[in-house]
């Protein structure tokens, strides 16, 4: 059943108005569900590392009827940011046992010895997530410095953009994405939109912890509760924080260039 007339006109008013203040700020956004151009998009970027195979036409069956994607570009039509989602059925299982089975699309390479010995454990959401998931990654927007779009705040809006069309298009249980250690320590889930955060790790066939990534998640309430409240307006580059400089330093990496592949 789609969307009523009034909820789309909603949507579309709230998401008109997020992208008019993006554009306001320089980044023109396109969406799209053709993930062999996105992988082209990606391909423009050598500073940062190749895409990861849950987004990769060449290594993932990903299309309109299980992903979309989010780019963001300057006036000289560069690439100053991506992002992707995709639909999984764990009807029947856990987040748990779907890393154990897809854990090589989660991590990171050359961080642990031997790929086939290292899993992910510590969150308990891992055992309660199942049913309709929606994985968000990839997430990357180019620094600007100081008066720049992720210190005036374009971070909260991109995600909000993802996550409003998310969820018309497939209402899920839960979403969820991995944030390395830094990040989530300086609330990088909030400015994404999350509420739920909650320390992992992946251990080693010695058990050694080879990389510390966070889950962050959010139930169906709380993806309703996060679209009910009005996006934030972004702050203009004259009336900049003071809270700005530590703003930027925790945006620079984004949680895709870890484990969000998957």
């Amino acid at each position: 059943m789609g969307m009523s007339p009034s909820r789309l006109f909603e949507l579309t008013t709230q998401l008109s108005g997020i992208l008019r203040d993006l554009e306001e700020t320089g980044i023109h956004i396109e969406i799209g569900d053709d993930f062999a151009k996105y992988r082209a998009y990606r391909s423009q970027q050598p500073d940062r590392g190749p895409i990861y195979p849950m987004f990769d036409v060449a290594s993932s069956f990903v299309d309109r009827a299980n992903g979309f994607w989010v780019c963001g570009f300057n006036s000289n039509r560069e690439v100053i940011h991506t992002q992707a989602v995709r639909l999984l059925d764990l009807s029947g299982i856990s987040l748990a046992a779907h890393l154990n089975d897809h854990r090589h699309k989660y991590i990171t390479p050359d961080t642990t010895p031997d790929p086939d010995l290292t899993f992910y454990s510590g969150p308990e959401a891992l055992h309660t997530i199942t049913g309709k998931v929606c994985y968000q990654g990839d997430f990357w927007l180019r620094a600007r410095g100081l008066g720049g779009p992720r210190s005036q705040g374009a971070t909260s809006l991109l995600s909000r953009v993802l996550l409003q069309i998310m969820v018309e298009a497939w209402n899920p249980s839960f979403v969820f994405a991995l944030v390395p250690k830094q990040l989530a320590a300086k609330g990088a889930h909030l400015r994404y939109g999350y509420c739920h955060c909650e320390p992992g790790q992946w251990l080693g066939p010695d058990k050694q912890i080879t990389e510390e990534d966070y889950l962050i998640w959010m139930g169906a309430n709380d993806m309703a509760n996060l679209l009910a409240r009005a996006p934030q307006n972004l702050q203009r580059a004259g009336s900049v924080s003071v809270v700005q400089p530590s703003t930027t330093s925790v945006d620079t990496e984004s949680y895709s260039e870890t484990r969000v592949n998957g």
